[in-house]
């Protein structure tokens, strides 16, 4: 098992970092010109990458809805959660069911700095902030429960970070242990990046040697694994476009990234 990061407070402006990276891709604010100029490297030589990261936050939008109205979920772990933007998962399962409470999960310091807007919620419901790096999954779940009722089924959001783990067998098994430890009932809310050319793969594997935090791009059928003893819902593990579409949701791309959401046994 790889060793969870150790918490810190510094942040480094210098070094790009995917989480502002990808603000930065989504027309937020909360990023340094290390950031930009990573970001624009990118975006230079595959265009493309903006709207996937529009296409990625979307089926977030389009899950937490799914899981707050339909079925029926009130309790949320957001794992990865990054800058916040809009739509945030407290604020899409809120504006539904304003009793929600939402924790949300992230080691990095820059997220913590900007925790406040991750904060805010209905007087009815909660949100709460966990700094851990997400591979303690003990961490995780210890500090989820001084929110949540854990024997209540609880959402287990996890949209497009596992590519931060460079080992699969590592990044299954954190979903795994996390999975294993929430009552009957639950949900699993999970998407990963693939390559949706082999130009997109090139730039992401020039990407990864720049000095940032690598992700890793992996093929859907490696990234099914992950919902493995659990039910997939309609339409099952499907490209994010694909995935219970409405009125805004695009046709850029088949390939991107692919999600789904699992009921958990």
């Amino acid at each position: 098992m790889t060793e969870p990061t150790p918490k810190s407070t510094t942040i480094d402006t210098s070094v790009a970092h995917s989480a502002r990276v990808w603000n930065y891709w989504l027309g937020g604010k909360d990023h340094y010109p290390a950031d930009q100029a990573a970001g624009d490297a990118y975006s230079s030589k595959y265009p493309n990458i903006v709207p996937f990261a529009g296409e990625s936050r979307a089926f977030l939008r389009r899950t937490v809805t799914y899981l707050t109205k339909e079925a029926g979920i009130r309790q949320f772990i957001d794992l990865g959660a990054g800058l916040p933007t809009s739509n945030n998962t407290h604020e899409v399962a809120q504006r539904i069911a304003p009793e929600c409470r939402v924790v949300y999960v992230d080691h990095d310091p820059i997220v913590l700095l900007h925790v406040h807007a991750l904060r805010t919620s209905t007087k009815e419901g909660a949100t709460a902030y966990v700094q851990t790096d997400m591979r303690n999954t003990e961490e995780v779940l210890a500090g989820a429960a001084k929110t949540l009722d854990m024997t209540q089924p609880i959402a287990l959001v996890i949209n497009d970070v596992l590519g931060h783990i460079v080992d699969w067998q590592s990044a299954l098994g954190l979903v795994r242990r996390l999975v294993d430890q929430l009552p009957a009932g639950s949900y699993l809310a999970l998407s990963h990046s693939t390559a949706a050319d082999d130009l997109h793969r090139k730039v992401q594997e020039e990407y990864n040697t720049s000095g940032a935090i690598p992700y890793i791009l992996r093929e859907p059928s490696v990234t099914v694994q992950l919902f493995d003893g659990t039910d997939l819902v309609e339409p099952g593990f499907t490209s994010w476009p694909r995935w219970r579409p409405d009125p805004t949701t695009g046709t850029l791309t088949d390939r991107a990234g692919w999600g789904g959401v699992a009921r958990i046994r």
